[in-house]
């Protein structure tokens, strides 16, 4: 079924259908002004020797042609189902201060950033990408998407703040994976999460109730540590320690069945999403079809002069 993307360009069909009236208000006056002032048996002869209805043809053809071209005007489209992977990864960045020591070159917090990066580009395109941020609370930074560029922006575009929301972390995560659309689809879209932290909690829900809640939804939570256990960082002109937490980032991956890794390699973390599988749903698109009625409009206006030029040597 055809619908308009821009309907209110319908309006351009009014000044034809006006044409079209003209033209045929036209022909009575001047088939009426004829009766009038003519002698009708002269009339009805020469009539008779002229090209009858072929005259009108040529312009019916060209109004017609003008009509349809006014309606391409509106942006005609036709809804077609296209196929979509649902698969789904959601990378959970920690933005604590914490994530400002030096430990880690340049510091933990641009080394995960570039970490970071580079898994998006080595993530297969048919996936989705989500991201999710947290330091004092957790959000949803960019629903999953399979527009790479916009998960890279907001991840260069990251600010530290205080505490570590953790389970706050995995809570979103997993609210960002039940935002993708079923698609048609009944079951879940197959999920994995990477969590690159240095560890410790401070703020929100616990992480182990994190970690249960992605276990009941079959949601691997993969961590990766960031830092060494002598990092320090400055906040409010004093030197506070900050070791990373392997402990309950490890504990975290092995609840949910992910991986914990402290040096990983971009090879490594293609471990993350290779046993993922597939989930192919269903989405409506709409698929401009503006160019046939260019089309036909062409093909109507070139019929128009074409048979206007044989039968009366002129253009309509």
């Amino acid at each position: 079924m055809i619908r308009y993307l821009e309907p209110w360009w319908l309006l351009a069909v009014i000044p034809v259908l006006a044409l079209i009236g003209l033209y045929v208000w036209a022909v009575v006056r001047k088939r009426s002004y004829a009766v009038r002032f003519s002698n009708i048996e002269l009339l009805a002869k020469i009539s008779a020797k002229g090209p009858g209805w072929r005259k009108h043809l040529p312009a019916a053809i060209l109004l017609a042609g003008l009509l349809v071209m006014s309606t391409g005007m509106a942006r005609p489209a036709i809804d077609t189902k296209q196929p979509t992977e649902r698969a789904t990864v959601v990378l959970a960045l920690d933005a604590s201060l914490s994530m400002q020591a030096k430990d880690v070159s340049p510091t933990r917090f641009e080394a995960m950033k570039k970490a970071s990066l580079q898994f998006v580009d080595e993530l297969p395109q048919q996936y989705n990408l989500g991201l999710v941020t947290f330091s004092k609370a957790a959000n949803v930074a960019v629903s999953p998407t399979k527009d790479r560029n916009q998960v890279k922006s907001a991840i260069k575009g990251m600010e530290l703040d205080r505490s570590t929301a953790l389970g706050e972390a995995v809570f979103s995560s997993l609210q960002a994976i039940q935002s993708v659309p079923p698609d048609g689809s009944n079951e879940p879209a197959p999920a994995r999460i990477l969590l690159l932290s240095d560890g410790y909690r401070t703020s929100g829900r616990l992480v182990e109730d994190g970690a249960k809640a992605a276990k009941d939804a079959k949601v691997p939570v993969s961590t990766i540590a960031f830092g060494t256990d002598q990092g320090t960082v400055n906040i409010d002109g004093e030197t506070t320690e900050v070791p990373v937490d392997r402990e309950t980032l490890s504990q975290t991956a092995k609840t949910t069945g992910g991986k914990f890794y402290e040096a990983a390699s971009i090879s490594d973390l293609k471990d993350v999403y290779k046993d993922m599988g597939s989930s192919i749903g269903h989405r409506t698109v709409a698929v401009e079809i503006a160019q046939w009625f260019i089309g036909i409009a062409l093909i109507l206006g070139f019929a128009a002069v074409f048979l206007s030029l044989m039968w009366t040597s002129r253009v309509p």
